[in-house]
């Protein structure tokens, strides 16, 4: 009897496989890290074919130390981390160069150049996105451009272009197929029409017959064909935050989801009509149910918040785990006046400054390492109140009614509950964490489940979640406003720093 459904979750620092029973609960889960390449400064890559040896591997871990085969498995559903880029061979499968991250910042100059006279903005009406070294194009430009006879190859059609969910997908099934959500993500998308844009791709020097084939994010793609899972349908596919969303049952327009991550990613679900923002967020499919409409979402996308955590631990060993910090940041009761705004690889949303980097301001004798460690969990909570923000001013904007009332949050940083209470509190909202936290891999699931009828509809998503604790804001409203003018002020300190 087919009694659950598997969902590999393929992160920036890591790949797991989640097994979950019809209720939505965690039956077993593997993990594995993989290594952070940092070849030069503002270079980040990773290693697609460990990447892949370690999703084999926690396949056949997580199966193993349940007792299960793929006779107990329904479906299979793929999330990940969105914009990061892989080219590879098609018939060897052999990667052409290290997947190129989504935090990676070596494509400013290519930006700016195809940006040209019409400015950042040029594809925002057709991709819901501005140009930016985040997205995945620029990221594939680069290498048709500088690894020795990647274009050649491409326009011959040898190459296959991906980002991480299709590297997986073809690994499983060799079928070179990606989804909506993460090809939305790419800037060689239209919104509306759900179709590669030749222009764009034209434009960006992309050859279309590099890119996968654009499917739903539920439906059966193929079977998985070897290994532990053989035979089990691939039926899902979610980038992570709108993984995230989904398993979050943010299902109607108006709500909303943060998860908090190697960054900090907010969705605003605004139904089956994309809304462009006035205000420096993105718009981005949020799903596809097979041949239903698609429902697109406003996102607010931070570069840096947990990994400044994993910061504070390896670059200057102020701690030893990141669990330590929350204790450390108790040991005062605020900020002592100093603010760290980790503009590591410029700022994202809803600024977009890539010429900005990272400061700590506000400094005195006073401050110590307790203070710092508050100063790196509000930066996290502040950076979220700047999206949240937008949204209100997108929404008044465009006449909508998509007031932000109730945060749902996710992501291994909610296990923070000083944090978590400053976030209410900044944001003047009540921020709620669910009893299943992984909500990524839940709603990668939840898609591959659809698809094969495991779950019959949304609304059993939606009954499935469960509150599992709420934090009311009780922060006045002078000392709120006084600690984000500050937070404000530190942040424009940050720019005009890289060229």
């Amino acid at each position: 009897m087919r009694r659950y459904v598997a969902a590999i979750d393929q992160g920036t620092t890591s790949s797991r496989c989640i097994v979950f029973d019809h209720s939505g609960r965690v039956v077993g889960v593997a993990q594995r890290e993989h290594e952070q390449l940092f070849p030069q400064r503002g270079w980040v890559e990773h290693d697609p074919q460990t990447i892949w040896r370690n999703t084999e591997s926690v396949i056949a871990e997580v199966l193993e130390q349940n007792d299960l085969t793929a006779d107990d498995i329904a479906a299979a559903g793929v999330t990940n981390q969105r914009e990061t880029t892989v080219v590879w061979d098609r018939s060897t499968g052999e990667p052409v160069y290290n997947a190129i991250v989504w935090q990676d910042t070596r494509t400013a100059e290519l930006c700016r150049k195809l940006a040209g006279s019409e400015g950042p903005n040029r594809y925002a009406e057709r991709t819901g996105l501005p140009l930016s070294t985040y997205f995945a194009g620029p990221k594939l430009r680069w290498i048709l451009d500088n690894v020795d006879g990647a274009r050649e190859r491409a326009e011959a059609g040898e190459l296959c272009f991906g980002t991480i969910d299709s590297w997986i997908l073809w690994n499983l099934t060799g079928e070179h197929i990606t989804d909506v959500t993460n090809a939305s993500r790419t800037m060689l998308m239209d919104l509306r029409t759900l179709q590669w844009d030749s222009q764009i791709c034209e434009e960006f020097g992309v050859p279309e017959s590099v890119l996968p084939r654009i499917h739903s994010s539920s439906e059966v793609y193929a079977d998985v064909s070897s290994g532990p899972l053989a035979g089990v349908p691939v039926a899902g596919i979610l980038g992570d935050q709108q993984a995230a969303t989904f398993g979050q049952a943010c299902l109607k327009p108006g709500e909303a989801k943060n998860t908090y991550g190697t960054g900090n990613f907010m969705l605003l679900n605004t139904g089956t009509t994309p809304v462009t923002s006035r205000h420096g967020l993105l718009t981005t499919v949020c799903y596809r149910i097979g041949d239903q409409d698609a429902v697109y979402a406003l996102e607010g996308s931070i570069a840096v918040t947990g990994s400044l955590v994993q910061w504070l631990r390896d670059n200057l060993g102020i701690i030893s785990s990141a669990d330590d910090i929350e204790e450390l940041a108790r040991s005062v009761d605020d900020n002592g006046g100093a603010y760290f705004v980790p503009a590591f690889s410029g700022l994202f949303a809803p600024r977009w400054r890539p010429d900005a980097r990272g400061v700590i301001a506000g400094l005195t004798r006073f401050v110590n390492k307790g203070h710092i460690a508050r100063a790196v969990l509000e930066a996290t909570a502040f950076q979220t109140r700047e999206v949240a923000d937008a949204m209100r001013a997108d929404a008044e904007s465009e006449q909508l009614d998509l007031e932000l009332t109730t945060l749902k949050v996710d992501g291994g940083m909610v296990r923070n509950e000083l944090l978590m209470q400053f976030q209410s509190d900044i944001l003047d909202v009540p921020v709620v964490r669910p009893v299943v936290t992984e909500t990524t891999a839940l709603g990668a699931a939840y898609a591959a489940g659809l698809a094969v009828d495991f779950w019959s509809d949304t609304e059993e998503i939606r009954a499935n979640w469960a509150e599992d604790k709420t934090w009311e804001p009780t922060m006045s409203d002078a000392e709120r406003e006084q600690l984000y003018a500050e937070w404000n002020k530190a942040v424009e300190r940050t720019y005009d720093w890289a060229d």
